[in-house]
């Protein structure tokens, strides 16, 4: 490529010419508005039971049913809301993200070839 074309200015590599697309802003807008917020959640989460571990354990040591207690059923609450998460991720992935990175893929393949 010697001249500027839909991809940018020909100093530069296809990856630099890709990043300054539209559609690979969105795409990247569309990931920040999913990763950011949802990894906010889950470090607050995190950090009550933390915090109740620290400053409360007398509620974390309250018994539910046996042995099993308050802190227990966070500590564990706290894998599934992991694969619940992941779970969200991927599905978002798969309806958001991949058409729309496919697209711009098909895009730079189209034109390196």
């Amino acid at each position: 490529m010697s001249t500027t074309d839909e991809w940018g200015p020909p100093d530069t590599t296809v990856y630099q010419r890709v990043q300054a697309t539209p559609e690979f802003a969105q795409l990247r807008r569309r990931l920040r508005r999913f990763v950011f917020p949802m990894s906010a959640v889950f470090l607050v989460w995190y950090l009550v039971y933390v915090l109740l571990a620290s400053y409360a354990p007398g509620f974390m040591a309250t018994k539910l049913a046996g042995e099993f207690t308050v802190g227990l059923l966070i500590g564990l609450l706290q894998f599934v809301s992991t694969f619940v998460i992941t779970t969200m991720y991927v599905r978002f992935a798969d309806r958001s993200l991949d058409p729309a990175a496919e697209r711009i893929r098909r895009e730079i393949e189209g034109d390196a070839a």
